[in-house]
């Protein structure tokens, strides 16, 4: 299979980064201070989401921002604790591409973003967070503006995502979907192209566009 596209819109957590060790740690304490049971986690989708709809979820509406504002400074200080890396193949597509060609669309905020990012090396051009957006995935609202960032049609573009929310708000956004099978089974991914990770993928960058194909 071969996808052909103008630009390329990358989730960050569960797609380029692993970072399930430190969410589990600032979560969990999260989740200790503010009475928050295993139960109650239960009954929502979490992974692919903003702390902001996670928290409205889950707690009365006058303590939302005050916790929200709490797992952020958790997570963005647990960063140097370790529990952040780079998934396989990430460094290797990402040196493929032209800066100008390719974003990141994150549903983390802006401080957590580039704290993450920045501890793997990872740099882009262009980075959409939860601070850009009034929407989160699975709304489109989240791609449709790292599309608009790039200035590609959105039905140029390819979504890379590992959740099931991310991959909705790119299909929603008219947009090719690749999901990588790093934080669900296949079986739970509703995708144009479904693979293990980026390593499996090969790119080629031309004049008309990047060309995306499995390795053989």
């Amino acid at each position: 299979m071969r996808i052909h596209a103008d630009a390329l819109l990358f989730d960050n957590d569960g797609t380029l980064v692993s970072s399930l060790e430190s969410v589990r740690r600032c979560w969990t304490l999260w989740a200790q201070e503010y009475g928050v049971t295993a139960e109650q986690f239960g009954r929502f989708a979490l992974h692919g989401r903003t702390a902001a709809e996670i928290a409205a979820d889950l707690l009365p509406a006058e303590i939302v921002p005050e916790a929200v504002a709490r797992i952020e400074r958790l997570e963005v200080e647990d960063v140097p604790n370790g529990g952040v890396h780079l998934l396989p193949g990430t460094r290797e597509f990402l040196d493929a591409l032209p800066a100008d060609r390719w974003a990141v669309v994150t549903s983390a905020t802006l401080g957590l973003a580039e704290a993450r990012l920045e501890a793997v090396g990872i740099r882009p051009k262009t980075l959409i967070t939860a601070n850009d957006v009034t929407r989160g995935k699975p709304d489109p609202e989240p791609y449709l503006l790292g599309a608009r960032a790039l200035g590609v049609d959105p039905s140029r573009c390819v979504v890379f995502e590992d959740a099931p929310a991310g991959l909705a708000a790119g299909r929603a956004a008219g947009m090719t979907t690749v999901a990588l099978a790093t934080t669900h089974q296949a079986r739970e991914l509703d995708a144009d192209l479904v693979v293990k990770d980026l390593s499996v993928l090969s790119v080629l960058v031309t004049d008309r566009g990047v060309e995306i194909s499995v390795r053989d």
